[in-house]
């Protein structure tokens, strides 16, 4: 039986190298980049105004108060989008709006709140407060310049990133290609849900929990229909999700039991069982098995188990398909709100929650069938065996979302 770092090991080391694709920026959020993007262009690509009001030197307003403004005459207006092709003479401004070029001969933008005019005079401005060199002044490349990293290779494209990227002219980016994902359950009790069941089945739910786990890990997700407890239905169901996808999950039929059929129907297709225990709970039955250059994750049946299991195995493989450098799950701190206690042999994932004050409690009901526990969790704590946590700790609580 594995520890967990080292069964992530083995299998962030056995994944393939990632494969890229170049897709429009519009659709690259959540994705990773397949390379380094260098800015083309300086941001702000000009030197602007960050505000409604006027262009002037600075030296020559120096001495302007409320009381004793500086009078100057209004050369132009320059709205956002044009330009001034000429320079301000001494003693003459310009009129600006938020964006505006700066034109030649100035160095400042006064605000118009600062600002009066004259009616006898309309073709001059007072200018009311004196301004520094430079203010209100958005300066050339003062944001981004030009041959800067913008965004490094295995970064996630967040909405942020994208913004940056688009801001310099950038409509297509090379980000590592996404796996598609088999998904497959197994078990003679799963029923479909609006199916009518009798005594002894269930609704199947790990499939309607891990097509969205995927999808926010940047897989493609496909789910296949129920498998019956057969070897042959199990063989044959996973050789048909192989054909179509780089990778397969399933969930059930992992354990030792006598209905667990996954590993040898994954052993007759030609698979090679890398490893198949894991000391954590829950989620000790979880299979990684390689078949060519495709990969078979085999989750617990159980929800809870199928749940921790995947964001703690099989989530980092996804990033790392794609190229991400950082395939860890976020992590919160928090401060316990209830003692927390782990009088086994393996690692607990509890499933916790976290108060607005940062506090952390268990989320209900820890076995693994309990699904009440899960939807009102936040967070998972890792509770290291043999351990007991008191009210007042400090702890780092990792999160899904």
């Amino acid at each position: 039986m594995l520890d967990l770092e080292t069964a992530l090991a083995r299998i962030l080391t056995a994944l393939p190298p990632p494969q890229r694709e170049s897709v429009p920026l519009s659709e690259a959020a959540g994705r990773v980049l397949a390379e380094a993007v260098a800015a083309p262009v300086d941001l702000p690509p000009f030197d602007n105004s960050a505000m409604d009001g006027y262009a002037v030197r600075a030296a020559e307003i120096a001495a302007a108060t409320p009381a004793t403004p500086v009078r100057l005459r209004v050369r132009t207006k320059i709205p956002a989008g044009e330009y001034f092709v000429g320079e301000l003479a001494p003693g003459e401004c310009a009129r600006l709006f938020t964006g505006s070029p700066l034109p030649r001969g100035a160095d400042t933008v006064v605000m118009q709140e600062d600002t009066r005019t004259d009616a006898a005079h309309p073709a001059e401005i007072l200018i009311c407060d004196a301004g520094a060199t430079g203010e209100f002044v958005r300066h050339r490349g003062e944001d981004v310049q030009c041959g800067a990293t913008l965004v490094a290779m295995g970064d996630v494209l967040t909405p942020g990133k994208i913004s940056l990227l688009a801001a310099t002219g950038i409509s297509h980016v090379n980000v590592g290609q996404q796996p598609r994902i088999g998904l497959l359950a197994t078990g003679s009790e799963l029923r479909e849900a609006g199916q009518p069941l009798v005594l002894s089945q269930i609704y199947e739910s790990n499939r309607a929990m891990l097509t969205p786990l995927v999808t926010y890990a940047g897989g493609v997700p496909r789910s296949f229909p129920l498998v019956p407890d057969t070897l042959a239905a199990t063989q044959a169901a996973l050789a048909h999700a192989f054909a179509e996808n780089e990778l397969v999950i399933t969930s059930g039929g992992a354990s030792v039991g006598e209905m667990d059929f996954v590993k040898a129907a994954f052993e007759a297709l030609g698979g090679q069982l890398q490893f198949w225990k894991v000391a954590m709970r829950p989620g000790k039955p979880f299979v990684f098995g390689r078949l060519g250059e495709k990969f078979l994750f085999g989750l617990p049946g159980n929800p809870v188990s199928a749940f921790v299991t995947f964001l703690l195995l099989v989530r980092p493989a996804l990033r790392r398909w794609q190229g991400a450098d950082d395939v860890t799950l976020p992590i919160h701190h928090g401060v316990l709100g209830e003692a927390f206690s782990n009088s086994g042999d393996r690692r607990h994932f509890v499933r916790v929650r976290m108060d607005r004050d940062g506090k952390v409690f268990p989320a209900g009901q820890q076995a693994s069938h309990a699904l009440a526990s899960l939807a009102a969790a936040d967070g998972l704590l890792d509770v290291p065996p043999a351990t007991r946590l008191a009210v007042g700790t400090s702890v780092s609580v990792l999160r899904w979302a």
